[in-house]
């Protein structure tokens, strides 16, 4: 199956994306040139990466004793699709990008991620240079995030530590000022780090010229201790190879070591990696310690990676999507070619009647349907934050706000609601292939295998669940809350003028009324302990009403802009939406209620009783 007709409805008759064409910025674009973008990269992901995703999940990548080898499959991916435009494509024409909007990248990109997810590794290349345009000097823009755009050189986000995965105020890589080069360096002040950073995605690898690493570390007080907490780290551009400020490797390699590779469930074809950073193995100028050039200022190095790690999370978020959406197809397919079992009819099943597809089963359309709310309708969140980027970039000055707003209280939820529930789907991909879905003679368990690594990284489950309901929902004075809350009952207000939708329209009234009551009662207290032990419920429960909210929205759009309700996409919409609310909206009760309660059985329950 193809993603085309469901993505061109999602941005074309739901999101009106086309109209982003009136902005000054996008003036130049039509929906011409959004479909030849889409075409090609289409065309890339279907020759370049489809062919090769099971291929990079069995030949590993490995160390040969000086460098890390990857399937030539990997390179000529990659060589494609900077070839293509794709990493710098949303930029100014001055950086060398086309001024496509965040919407049509990242629809874009979706291509590459159901293709083989683990080969498409650019995600943090462009999150690196984007982060470097923001807050880099004008060198490291040219140095490091041009030649990042233009493919020569690739980026990593360095955070976790062995002994600090989520914990970063736990860090321990030291930064101290390079002595006589300190302040002289073209490209910002000069420090030398040595610690040590795990779980690097594509932190050893000979796809580019370069890697160029930005790393948390710390500056140490004028007593040489660290700072304790988040208040001492800072962030640093760390190269692989030695760059001048003409942009020209030096030959000198710097002192960053890989320690080893994590060999992993699933994501196999992207390295991932344990490195040394100023071991000593590779010494610059003679001395251990890797050279790092500052971004920003002294101890404001979380502060500038947030820049990073909220587009990571929407591209973590956007990958479960299409991982589930890829099962979904895989399964869909499967269960109309094969044969199982006889209908049942008044008097039983009739053993000489000939076996019916297990799509006529209503136990398999459950299946399918499912996975058919969860990943349309989270594709369709992770469109919709991304068309927020652009009115935060685009819009007059009240709308680039209320998407900013928006988009702080949504991101925990685009990264987390798709990890979970898009996981969900791949699971039950398995089971509609029965005990064929557990081989590795089709891809499903792969799928599988791949996507359960999204509820960890760009920030776990907990640790999102923590961030909406701890910072979230308050901040601004709880101003975010109120305006989603209230796109929400614009949408209501909508619905429950037509016949087909007002059942819904109440039932997602409710919701967010009981949302709102939940928050209230889980803060209470004002004890911080009492509200968050039960975060991830919350988070459920507020995913849930929000992913209500957007099928509901969808199916409205889906209602106006096909009169004749072909099967094709009313008939889809309006399924999924029945399903959401008749099956999946009612889990709500029991997640906040616990929140409500501020219930504490998990948060009592002594270490010797397990």
């Amino acid at each position: 199956m193809s993603l085309r007709p469901t993505l061109d409805f999602l941005l074309y008759h739901w999101l009106d994306a086309e109209s982003l064409n009136q902005r000054e910025r996008f003036a130049d674009h039509s929906r011409e040139t959004f479909d030849a973008v889409f075409d090609t990269c289409e065309r890339i992901a279907r020759e370049k990466y489809a062919p090769f995703n099971r291929l990079v999940d069995t030949q590993e990548p490995h160390f040969d004793g000086e460098k890390v080898i990857l399937p030539q499959a990997t390179h000529e991916a990659h060589k494609a699709y900077a070839g293509s435009g794709m990493l710098s494509a949303a930029q100014d024409y001055d950086e060398g990008g086309m001024q496509l909007p965040y919407t049509v990248e990242a629809a874009a990109n979706a291509f590459f991620a159901m293709a083989s997810v683990s080969i498409g590794s650019s995600l943090l290349t462009k999150g690196n240079a984007n982060l470097l345009l923001v807050h880099g000097t004008d060198a490291q823009k040219e140095v490091f995030a041009r030649n990042e755009f233009s493919g020569r050189f690739s980026g990593t986000m360095c955070l976790s530590e062995p002994q600090a995965g989520s914990s970063l105020s736990d860090i321990t890589t030291r930064a101290v000022p390079d002595g006589a080069d300190f302040e002289t360096d073209a490209l910002g002040p000069r420090y030398r780090l040595k610690g040590n950073k795990m779980w690097i995605s594509s932190g050893e690898h000979e796809l580019t010229e370069n890697i160029i690493h930005l790393v948390l570390a710390k500056i140490p007080g004028p007593d040489g201790k660290l700072i304790p907490g988040t208040r001492g780290i800072s962030l640093f551009i760390v190269p692989k190879k030695m760059v001048g400020a003409d942009g020209q490797l030096t030959g000198e390699r710097n002192d960053v070591a890989l320690a080893g590779l994590n060999h992993k469930l699933g994501w196999r074809g992207t390295t991932n990696t344990l490195l040394n950073f100023g071991e000593g193995k590779y010494p610059v100028e003679g001395q251990a310690g890797a050279v790092g050039y500052l971004v920003g200022k002294p101890h404001e190095g979380l502060r500038c990676m947030f820049h990073m790690m909220n587009e990571a999370r929407i591209g973590v978020g956007t990958a479960a999507v299409m991982l589930g959406m890829a099962g979904y197809y895989a399964s869909l397919d499967y269960a109309k070619n094969r044969p199982q079992g006889r209908p049942m009819g008044p008097a039983g099943k009739d053993s000489a009647q000939p076996q019916i597809r297990i799509i006529e089963h209503a136990d398999v359309k459950r299946m399918l349907l499912a996975q058919k709310s969860y990943c349309e309708g989270a594709l369709a969140l992770e469109l919709y934050c991304a068309r927020l980027v652009d009115e935060q970039h685009t819009g007059d000055a009240q709308a680039a706000d209320e998407a900013r707003l928006l988009l702080e209280v949504l991101t925990p939820i685009a990264k987390s609601w798709p990890s979970e529930w898009c996981l969900e789907a791949n699971s039950l991909a398995i089971q509609i292939h029965g005990g064929y879905g557990y081989t590795r003679d089709f891809p499903v368990e792969q799928y599988w295998r791949d996507n359960r690594l999204n509820m960890i990284h760009e920030g776990t489950h907990g640790i999102q669940a923590t961030d909406l309901l701890g910072r979230k929902v308050l901040m601004e004075e709880g101003k975010g809350l109120a305006l989603l809350a209230a796109r929400i009952t614009a949408t209501i207000e909508r619905a429950i003028q037509v016949p087909e939708l007002a059942a819904y329209a109440s039932a997602l009234d409710k919701a967010l009324h009981q949302v709102g009551a939940t928050t209230k009662a889980a803060w209470s207290t004002g004890n911080p302990l009492d509200a968050l032990a039960n975060a991830v419920p919350y988070m459920q429960g507020f995913g849930h009403t929000v992913l209500a909210w957007i099928w509901l929205d969808v199916a409205l759009a889906a209602l106006k802009s096909d009169a004749t309700k072909s099967l094709g996409v009313t008939a889809g919409k309006l399924g999924a939406v029945r399903y959401f609310y008749h099956y999946e909206l009612p889990k709500i009760d029991a997640w906040l209620q616990v929140v409500t309660n501020r219930d504490m059985t998990c948060a009592d329950m002594p270490e010797e009783a397990f």
